[in-house]
């Protein structure tokens, strides 16, 4: 770029406004994009579904503990598995298309991969009745919703920063 339009592009800069914006550069972004990743680390796709996956077999048990019938312990753990399995799908097809490419290569597999997961629980649902001997409804939704949220569960023991990750 040349010193004139610098020049320009500083002139324009303050006329929108922008004067306490300065861009920054490749490798100011990229150290700063390390930081912000070491200070708020993601969860593992394989540890959250784990996660769901023990809350799910433990609502199951509990069904099965409360109302002394076994129908209702299968009915809840085919109620988690209609969240863990279909989100485990989700989960491998999103990672090996990440390899794939750019970012609308990852925007359209997210929505391919969403689609697909919405499509399996739908189908799971509607095949439990055929599935599942003596089906219990309340203690599938009781298993497929406890499954689900033990995500915000998961995000209040999650890491928490150090003063010295901080940016």
């Amino acid at each position: 770029m040349s010193a004139h339009e610098d020049k320009r592009e500083k002139q324009e800069a303050q006329e929108e406004g922008d004067e306490g914006f300065t861009p920054l550069t490749r490798e100011e972004a990229q150290k700063l994009s390390s930081q912000l990743s070491k200070a708020n680390p993601l969860a593992s796709p394989w540890r959250v579904l784990a996660v769901q996956s023990l809350a799910g077999c433990l609502v199951a048990l509990l069904a099965w503990g409360l109302t002394g019938r076994a129908e209702a312990g299968w009915s809840a753990l085919y109620g988690a598995l209609s969240v863990v399995i279909p989100a485990a799908l989700f989960a491998r097809g999103m990672k090996r298309g990440l390899a794939a490419g750019g970012a609308g290569a990852a925007m359209a597999g997210f929505f391919f991969w969403e689609a697909v997961k919405i499509a399996l629980t739908v189908a799971m649902l509607f095949a439990a009745p055929r599935l599942v001997a003596s089906l219990s409804w309340l203690a599938l939704v009781a298993g497929f919703v406890v499954t689900m949220k033990v995500v915000w569960v998961l995000l209040l023991f999650r890491p928490k920063r150090r003063p010295s990750d901080t940016v």
